[in-house]
């Protein structure tokens, strides 16, 4: 395995950590009295303010801010109109559906992500990884049945879950566009660092951007925002969400996914329901059942057949992922 390839590996896996943790740190926050846009408009509020530090701390990345043209810019703003669908459905799910059940559900988006590829990114290279992707959803079954589910939760909440994959698949193939991924091509990085810092400011302008509106929202509803009307308890939660949740999930997803693919990063993610299903029987006292374990087991299976598949095709892009957004689609 090349060292690009071992990085972004890596890096995905940081990602489904942080979104994991996500997942979790969400139930004591609404414990303390926040709901789910109270909780997302300082989710991104933090996770913005970090991403901006991260760049404006070093010349080099502060740069990349200048460098960044008009086009990707606006392109970044509307993934990150587009990122509120996809949390906003998820979180207002949690309120009603126990942290495991919705960490599973929403690994619909793998097969999501895989057929999209098809037709607009780097598409799964031969037979092993859509049999991969087969296990790793089979592993994601077995973890659902072993959820304790004697209190079903309420439609409507199972249904916010189930809007999420579909929406974030979407989001997850459009940021690969952004990075110079296309059909059959992945990203290079024959730029150097420039391209990573350039992706770095992309990514800050998503999560800002998504912030804004869940800002917005949270006071045009009336929902009390100001710090001074937070409770203290929900602060740690509240921290630790922005910066793993969100900051260093979303960044580490982005440089992971321009290293091996949207389709390979979305099937490398399959670790994250057992994640989850894990923090949340630990710190949640939730149920792990036999069946989990096994579920988990081929999850793993799955992501470790994937990643002896061959290697899609080097790509022939523009040197920079923001270049490449001026050429058309397809």
């Amino acid at each position: 395995m090349d060292r690009r390839r071992a990085l972004g590996l890596l890096l995905i896996v940081i990602s489904a950590a942080g979104f994991g943790s996500g997942t979790v740190l969400s139930k004591p926050i609404y414990a303390t009295g926040l709901d789910w846009l109270q909780l997302l408009a300082w989710r991104f509020t933090i996770g913005a303010a970090l991403a901006w530090a991260w760049l404006l701390v070093s010349p080099t990345r502060r740069a990349a801010i200048r460098r960044l043209g008009r086009r990707p810019a606006l392109i970044a703003v509307g993934l990150g109109v587009w990122y509120t669908g996809n949390a906003g459905t998820y979180y207002a799910g949690l309120e009603t559906v126990p942290a495991s059940l919705a960490g599973v559900l929403v690994y619909l988006y793998p097969a999501i992500v895989a057929v999209l590829s098809l037709r607009l990114t780097t598409r799964l290279a031969g037979r092993r990884p859509w049999i991969a992707l087969g296990i790793a959803l089979v592993g994601v079954i077995l973890a659902l049945g072993g959820i304790d589910l004697r209190t079903p939760p309420p439609v409507a909440g199972i249904a916010l879950v189930l809007a999420s994959p579909l929406i974030y698949a979407g989001w997850i193939v459009l940021s690969a566009r952004l990075a110079g991924e296309r059909r059959g091509h992945l990203a290079q990085e024959s730029a150097g660092h420039d391209r990573v810092h350039d992706a770095a400011a992309a990514s800050a302008l998503m999560i800002t951007a998504t912030g804004v509106l869940f800002v917005g929202a949270a006071i045009a509803t009336g929902r009390p925002f100001l710090p001074n009307r937070i409770p203290g308890a929900s602060w740690p939660y509240l921290l630790a969400i922005g910066f793993a949740g969100t900051f260093l999930a979303i960044q580490t997803f982005y440089a992971g996914a321009r290293r091996i693919g949207a389709a390979q990063a979305a099937l490398v993610s399959t670790v994250e329901p057992l994640i989850i299903v894990t923090l949340a029987w630990f710190t949640l006292h939730e149920t792990l059942a036999p069946v989990q374990l096994v579920g988990a087991g081929l999850i793993i299976t799955g992501v470790l057949i994937a990643q002896t598949a061959d290697r899609p095709a080097g790509s022939s892009e523009p040197a920079s992922p923001l270049d490449a957004e001026m050429h058309s689609p397809g």
